[in-house]
């Protein structure tokens, strides 16, 4: 009989939770932190600076090879609260990429469905089912669930990216699945416009009519960033704020790109304090401009171009401007919203 992990003064309680244990039970009334007041999160509030991301990109790029395991040379951000997991929170998993010069990255697919969003460089381009999409600074590249992906550098300049994906909600439903790709195409040294933004690229509420077996996600799989850019400046001239936020949306139904990830992008202007808040679910945010402090439930964070943080669910945060600040952010709250899980509440000073 196995041990029982619980114990009383009742020699007779004390065999009926030996019978339990044997029998992979457990008594309810023994078990205490099931339902909390408010979430218990493990992650923590956390930032990862740009200086260290790009050093240990360039190392990682001397000294590991893109075929020495996983098809790609990333490097994974683990939540120092999550014990090791290789995680950003316990529902997102963020990370860098870094590809060389004449390097490509092989094509597979795989269940979790993943972003780029680029803080830097340009002239790589990825394939997702086919689809060459150009990436530069500032852009928001898709590569939504189960489609084939691959990313080729054609040009002489090394190229680093951040990576977001929804892989821990896909392993904890167990519904992971993994497939290699073919033979990679050669190496482009002009890439044309994709097809999704020749369809869906257009903008000012233009889609084409008559379009069948729309996908779960956004037929359009990249967003640049000359039009959120604009879209920014754009509010700032009409809204009497300093602090304005843009969705990025599918274009073809009023909701987010993809089903588990909603993707943001935020601008606030010089001596802006921002409204102190919090929410359920994950946010992962990177600082494509500016400088400024982010407040984590108390905890200050310096914040530069490149860098990178985490606000964990239920987590207070509260931005400080010392530039225009430009954020993207992505979050798992399409997932609490379709469950009907989402809160959100702006917490006094």
């Amino acid at each position: 009989m196995p041990a029982s992990r619980f114990r009383s003064d009742e020699p007779a309680l004390d065999s009926f939770y030996f019978e339990l244990s044997d029998k992979q039970l457990q008594p309810l009334w023994e078990l205490h932190g099931l339902l909390t007041p408010t979430p218990r999160v493990r992650a923590i509030p956390y930032r990862w600076c740009a200086d260290d991301l790009v050093k240990l990109g360039r190392r990682a790029g001397d000294l590991v090879p893109i075929d020495r395991g996983g098809d790609r040379r990333v490097l994974a951000m683990a939540n120092p609260g999550l014990g090791g997991a290789p995680f950003i929170s316990s529902t997102l998993w963020a990370a860098v990429q870094y590809l060389q010069p004449h390097e490509s990255a092989p094509a597979h697919r795989h269940t979790p469905a993943a972003l780029r969003f680029v803080l830097d460089g340009e002239g790589v381009y990825t394939l997702v089912n086919g689809d060459p999409i150009a990436m530069a600074r500032g852009d928001l590249v898709l590569t939504p669930s189960w489609t084939f992906h691959e990313h080729h550098n054609p040009g002489d300049m090394p190229m680093m990216w951040l990576d977001v994906l929804d892989l821990p909600v896909v392993a904890a439903l167990d519904a992971v699945f993994f497939e290699p790709g073919g033979d990679s195409e050669a190496d482009r040294t002009e890439i044309p416009r994709s097809t999704a933004e020749r369809c869906w690229g257009a903008g000012a509420g233009l889609s084409p009519v008559g379009t069948p077996d729309l996908p779960p996600h956004s037929p359009l799989l990249v967003y640049r960033w000359k039009d959120t850019d604009a879209a920014l400046d754009n509010l700032l001239e009409v809204e009497d704020t300093n602090d304005v936020t843009v969705r990025f949306q599918d274009p073809s139904r009023d909701r987010d790109v993809m089903p588990t990830m909603r993707c943001e992008m935020r601008r606030v202007n010089p001596g802006t304090t921002t409204r102190r808040e919090r929410q359920t679910g994950t946010r992962v945010t990177a600082v494509l401009d500016g400088s400024g402090t982010v407040v984590l439930d108390g905890e200050s964070f310096d914040l530069s171009p490149g860098d990178v943080f985490v606000v964990p669910s239920w987590c207070t945060h509260q931005l400080h401007a010392r530039t225009r600040l430009d954020l993207f952010t992505t979050s798992d709250s399409p997932v609490l919203e379709a469950l009907h899980l989402h809160r959100s509440e702006e917490v006094d000073s």
